[in-house]
């Protein structure tokens, strides 16, 4: 069975792993991304999720972990408007797992994506005992491959980039014909 590439077939062997290695971080990517949106749409249509106070709202969920949070201080900022944080929340993710899903702006998306699961690990997840039950750290490792590598397939980023060199080799072809030769 033969595997395309982006410019050649490959049959099998190291040529096969290293195509196939351009594809590894999709599967990761999607899965972020369809989680992201879902878990951003499932705050912003809650209102009981949105509320100040109330069995199940936000504002009563930060009072029961304010002591027991690594850092209280992002809990107290987030109960001085807990309504407010909660949509800043539920955006931040919705925008994250978009931006993750197209690959557009993919690294900041992962870095973003990162610091709402580093934010929600250290406050919300931080006394979850044993710490491998809380799922808002594995949210936090999963984010780094992708901050790392960004989107380089099936991405608007991969897109912008073919763009870009196409107008960079037009634009360095036509500077050549000019001056007859390359640049200095």
């Amino acid at each position: 069975m033969a595997f395309t590439g982006r410019t050649d077939t490959v049959g099998g062997g190291a040529d096969r792993r290293s195509a196939l290695s351009r594809y590894a971080l999709l599967p990761l990517r999607v899965f972020l991304g369809v989680t992201f949106v879902y878990a951003g749409l499932d705050k912003l249509t809650d209102s009981v999720f949105l509320a100040s106070s109330g069995p199940g709202s936000l504002g009563e969920l930060m009072r029961a972990v304010r002591d027991s949070a690594a850092i209280p201080g992002l809990v107290d900022l987030a109960l001085k408007n807990p309504v407010g944080f909660g949509y800043a929340i539920g955006i931040g993710e919705l925008a994250v797992g978009i931006a993750t899903l197209l690959g557009l702006f993919a690294r900041v998306a992962a870095v973003g994506g990162a610091l709402i699961s580093l934010s929600l690990w250290l406050t919300v997840s931080w006394a979850t005992t044993p710490y491998y039950y809380g799922n808002d750290l594995a949210y936090l490792m999963a984010w780094l491959p992708l901050v790392l590598a960004g989107a380089p397939i099936f991405s608007a980023d991969a897109a912008l980039r073919r763009r870009r060199f196409r107008w960079g080799r037009r634009a360095f072809r036509g500077r050549r014909g000019r001056r007859g030769g390359l640049p200095a």
